[in-house]
């Protein structure tokens, strides 16, 4: 048996660079398999026994407010808002209220102390990313917050102020909204009241359009939080749920489809949360709100016909589980922009000619460091090109890989793979949402500046930017090369992914643009027209690293 020294073992198993346990400082490093935007980090230490281990940082929702004993709302929503989204979530409880689905029966508010306590006992150890507030009974712990974030700085703060529940019960009285207005609302970075909370910071104005929404929104601006969402699902005589989203600079006029359900108990406390969960792990704000408006809009849709409770409005279910129980066959990949750095089209063509199947291709890219899979199938029929894919949504999904179909919205819809990429010529890509749903991945080619902002506006999640090189997997295909490519990463809100004639001899060049949206490259020829698609996926990841790296430094 051989050994290898520590730093061999570690640089084998983990994916990341090594570092000292007892160096003075631990740099943030970018790595393939961890998400660019959760600034991960890793450090060397070991077990009992001498075994290497690792400790990573993740993103971390501390929510302040208060405990629902129906688990629909308060504190508990947060809590499963966060784990659905990915995030860890602590909790300081501000008051512990008895209520149901029929309403709030008592509430019993905790000492300024105790709650300060709890901010001081999670805020000096844990590493918190992210502050979310929800019920803030009385202007004690609305200082003791102020005070305690003053001292303990956090990347964001997402107030919800929670005053009226969606039952109608008095949850936060008028005495606390001047320290609101003076104290809170300037240190925020997003406040989400809806409209009955927006008319209280205004002093009770009435808001029944989109106009006097977008109105509330600007003059709540104006007391010093960065930016505001004024959610409309209130508003009379709407066919859609419609917020308003106002930086300081533009509206944004969001709408979502409005589900027909009655279990709409804690729809507040998930968006907030899910909006944190979605700031803590990096995503700019616009795209958060929207990401967290789909998720709540999902959950509502799954869980509209259960039933909990006899009141009049239920909780709805956060994990998409209680219908379906605990376990599931199938897993959904959640899309994150470092899924993109070495990103692998397959070729049937190129895999018959070395004798191959397709899933052994796939198996092989994945071993050798794919971060993602596009099946890509022009010539095989509907029936064969879907059992390829169920069997390659099997193989990416044991190795924790997502898998996109090239196209083929009805094969993607049919195999459950995680979405899919489309082209200019293709279905639109706010209709393919329309039909795969909030969850699924979206990839748009995109050669313009124009077609990036189109792709950005009809709800994408990446473009696939190409060719940049000369390409021979793709006819009449024109090329944009590397200034085309840079200046589609500068029009883009989008990450971007190249793609077209790149292969292990040109790979650098394009990653040491270093235009910060550039996520990786994606390559066809260059994995599965080899003899050895292991060796050479393995060489080209390396290639990728290698000028990460001297664009970071």
């Amino acid at each position: 048996m051989a050994f290898c020294s520590c730093n061999q073992f570690l640089s084998s198993t983990y994916p990341f660079p090594i570092f000292n346990k007892n160096s003075k400082s631990v740099p943030k490093f970018l790595n393939s398999r961890v998400p660019q935007s959760l600034q991960f980090q890793a450090y060397m230490s070991m077990d009992q026994c001498g075994v290497p281990l690792t400790k990573i940082k993740i993103p971390h929702i501390l929510t302040v407010a208060g405990s629902d004993s129906g688990a629909g709302a308060g504190i508990q929503a947060d809590i499963k808002a966060c784990a659905a989204r990915g995030v860890y979530c602590s909790s300081v409880i501000t008051a512990v209220t008895a209520q149901n689905t029929v309403g709030v029966q008592g509430v019993d508010i905790v000492s300024e102390a105790f709650v300060s306590q709890q901010l001081n006992s999670v805020l000096s150890d844990m590493q918190v990313d992210v502050v979310k507030t929800g019920m803030l009974p009385s202007l004690g712990i609305v200082n003791v917050l102020c005070q305690s974030l003053r001292h303990f700085p956090v990347r964001a703060l997402v107030v919800d102020p929670v005053m009226v529940s969606t039952s109608g019960d008095i949850l936060a009285g008028p005495s606390i909204l001047s320290v609101f207005r003076e104290e809170l609302l300037p240190m925020a970075d997003i406040i989400t009241p809806n409209i009955k909370e927006a008319s209280a910071l205004l002093g009770g104005v009435q808001l029944e359009t989109i106009a006097d929404m977008c109105s509330a929104a600007k003059q709540l601006h104006a007391m010093g939080p960065r930016s505001v969402l004024v959610k409309g699902g209130d508003l009379p005589d709407s066919l859609d749920a419609v917020d308003i989203f106002f930086d300081g600079k533009q509206y944004h006029e969001l709408r979502s489809s409005r589900v027909k359900t009655h279990n709409t108990h804690g729809t507040g406390c998930t968006l907030a949360s899910a909006i944190a969960a979605e700031l803590a792990k990096g995503s700019p704000m616009l795209r958060a709100i929207k990401v967290a408006k789909r998720y709540v809009e999902t959950a509502l849709e799954y869980g509209k016909d259960i039933v909990i409770g006899n009141g009049p409005q239920g909780p709805f279910d956060h994990l998409l589980r209680l219908k379906r129980g605990l376990y599931s066959s199938t897993k959904q990949m959640e899309f994150n922009p470092s899924d993109l750095f070495l990103y692998a089209v397959t070729d049937s063509v190129m895999n018959e000619r070395w004798g191959r199947t397709m899933t052994d291709a796939v198996k092989a890219a994945i071993e050798g460091g794919a971060t993602i899979i596009q099946l890509r199938e022009k010539d095989a029929d509907t029936r064969e090109f879907l059992e390829t894919a169920k069997a390659c949504v099997e193989i990416c999904h044991f190795y924790g890989k997502p898998l996109l179909i090239n196209d083929r919205i009805d094969v993607a819809l049919a195999c459950d793979a995680d979405g899919v990429h489309v082209g200019q010529s293709d279905m639109p890509a706010h209709l393919v949402r329309t039909l795969l749903g909030p969850e699924k991945i979206i990839g748009v080619s995109c050669k313009t500046p124009e077609q990036a902002k189109q792709a950005w506006i009809d709800g994408a999640d990446y473009i696939g930017c190409g060719g940049v090189y000369p390409t021979n997997t793709k006819a009449n295909n024109v090329t944009v090369g590397l200034e085309g490519l840079r200046t589609v990463c500068l029009a883009s809100n989008l990450p971007v992914v190249a793609i077209g004639g790149i292969n292990a001899s040109n790979a650098r060049s394009v990653i040491e643009l270093g235009m910060p949206n550039l996520e990786g490259v994606a390559v066809v020829s260059a994995l599965f027209d080899r003899e050895n698609i292991l060796s050479e996926t393995r060489n080209l990841h390396a290639s990728l690293i290698q000028a990460v790296s001297k664009v970071k430094s």
